[in-house]
C-alpha cells in the first residue's frame, strides 16, 4: 500500500501579468523526501517555489499540502518554511532572536520558547552562536539560523531557494551534508532550488529538471544521468558531447543500429575513450588538469569534443589521438525530440 503525497503540483500554469512561464507543472513529492528543482537560469524553478509558499497566485491548475487543497490559501496560512537565498535574517537580532521570531509572534511562553530554540540549536550545532548577530556568523552559520527559524514553527515542507549559491566551495560542500543531517534526523520535506548539477546530484532522492517552460524529467540521480529521456537531459546532466552529425558515424557505428542512425546521439564526456589505436583519429587542442581529473578537448574534422582522463598518459595539445566510445554509453533519441 503506497501513501499519498505530502506536497502535490496538479497541472500548475505558472506566470506573471496572465503571460505563463511555466505550463502544466505536476509534481508529487512524498513525506521525508528531498527533491530538487534543477535547471537553466530563467527556467522558473524558483517561480514554482513563491506558487508554493503563496507568494504567486497560479494561473491554473491546484497545489495540495497533506491532502487539504492550499492553492488560494495565504502564505501565513501553510504549513511551509522557506530558506531564501541571502538567508532573510534579522541584522539587528541575535541568532536566539532570528529562530525565536516566529514563536513571538504567536505570543509564546517564555519559557517554552527558550526551550524549543535551544533544542533546535543543539540539533542544527549553532548552540554556542546564540548570542551572535549575523555579521558575526560565517555563511554557514547563517544557513544553519535560518534553516532552524523556518523549523521552528513545525513546518512540515522547507523550500530552499539556492541557498548555497553565496558560499564558497569549501563551506558549501560542509552546508550540503548538515542540510542532508538535519533533513534525515528531524525528518522534514525538502524542495530544493539549484542550477548546480553537483548539488542536486549529490542531496536528493529525487530531481524534477526543468527546461521550455515545463518538466522535461523526473527520477532519481543515477536514473537521470543514465537513462536521460530526452536530448536536453542527455546534454544538461553531466557534461556530453552531441555525436549527430555525419562526421561522428565511423565513431558511433559499433554502438548503432539502421534505425538509430538517423537519430540524435549523446555520449558523456568520460564515456569518450582515448586509445593507443582505432579507426576515428581527432586532434588534441586543449589539455585543462582538474585534479583527480583531466579534460582533453578535441577536433574530429572540425568539430569539437571532450573526453575525460582519470588515469594513465595524458597527451599534449596538437597530439593525433585515436577514440572510441564505452560500450553501451550512447543515448539515442528522435530527431523531433526538442
Amino acid at each position: 500500500m503506497t501513501s499519498e503525497p505530502l506536497l502535490s503540483l496538479r497541472h500548475l500554469d505558472l506566470g506573471y501579468d496572465a503571460q505563463a512561464v511555466l505550463s502544466g507543472v505536476s509534481l508529487d513529492i512524498m513525506a521525508g523526501e528531498f527533491v530538487s528543482l534543477l535547471g537553466p537560469s530563467g527556467c522558473g524553478k524558483s517561480t514554482i517555489l513563491r506558487a508554493i509558499a503563496g507568494f504567486l497566485p497560479p494561473l491554473s491548475g491546484q497545489i495540495f499540502l497533506q491532502g487539504r487543497d492550499i492553492t488560494r490559501e495565504s502564505p501565513e496560512q501553510r504549513n511551509v518554511g522557506i530558506v531564501f537565498q541571502n538567508y532573510a535574517l534579522f541584522p539587528t537580532m541575535t541568532a536566539f532572536e532570528n529562530i525565536a521570531f516566529g514563536l513571538r509572534v504567536a505570543k509564546r511562553p517564555a519559557q517554552e520558547i527558550r526551550t524549543q530554540v535551544e533544542q533546535i540549536a543543539k540539533t542544527a550545532g549553532i548552540s554556542d552562536y546564540l548570542e551572535r548577530k549575523p555579521a558575526n556568523l560565517s555563511g554557514g552559520q547563517q544557513q544553519r539560523v535560518a534553516i532552524a527559524r523556518a523549523l521552528i514553527m513545525g513546518a512540515r515542507v522547507l523550500l530552499f531557494d539556492e541557498p548555497l549559491s553565496n558560499l564558497d566551495t569549501k563551506v558549501r560542500l560542509v552546508m550540503r551534508r548538515e542540510i542532508k543531517r538535519l533533513q534525515r534526523e528531524i525528518g522534514f520535506t525538502a524542495l530544493f532550488v539549484t542550477h548546480d548539477q553537483e548539488e542536486a546530484l549529490s542531496m536528493s532522492d529525487r530531481i524534477a529538471v526543468l527546461n521550455n517552460g515545463g518538466i522535461e524529467q523526473i527520477g532519481t540521480a543515477r536514473n537521470l544521468y543514465h537513462a536521460p529521456a530526452t536530448p536536453f537531459v542527455a546534454s544538461f546532466i553531466g557534461a556530453a558531447n552531441d555525436l549527430s552529425a555525419p562526421v561522428f558515424a565511423p565513431l558511433t557505428t559499433t554502438s548503432t543500429t539502421e534505425k538509430n542512425r538517423n537519430q540524435r546521439c549523446f555520449v558523456k564526456y568520460e564515456d569518450l575513450l582515448i586509445t593507443d589505436q582505432g579507426d576515428v583519429a581527432a586532434e588534441v587542442t586543449h589539455v585543462e588538469f582538474l585534479g583527480p581529473i583531466t579534460r582533453v578537448d578535441l577536433d574530429l574534422e572540425g568539430h569539437p569534443l571532450s573526453a575525460l582522463i582519470f588515469d594513465g598518459r595524458i597527451p599534449e595539445p596538437g597530439a593525433v589521438v585515436c577514440l572510441c566510445l564505452r560500450p553501451g554509453a550512447t543515448h539515442f533519441f528522435d530527431r523531433e525530440q526538442a
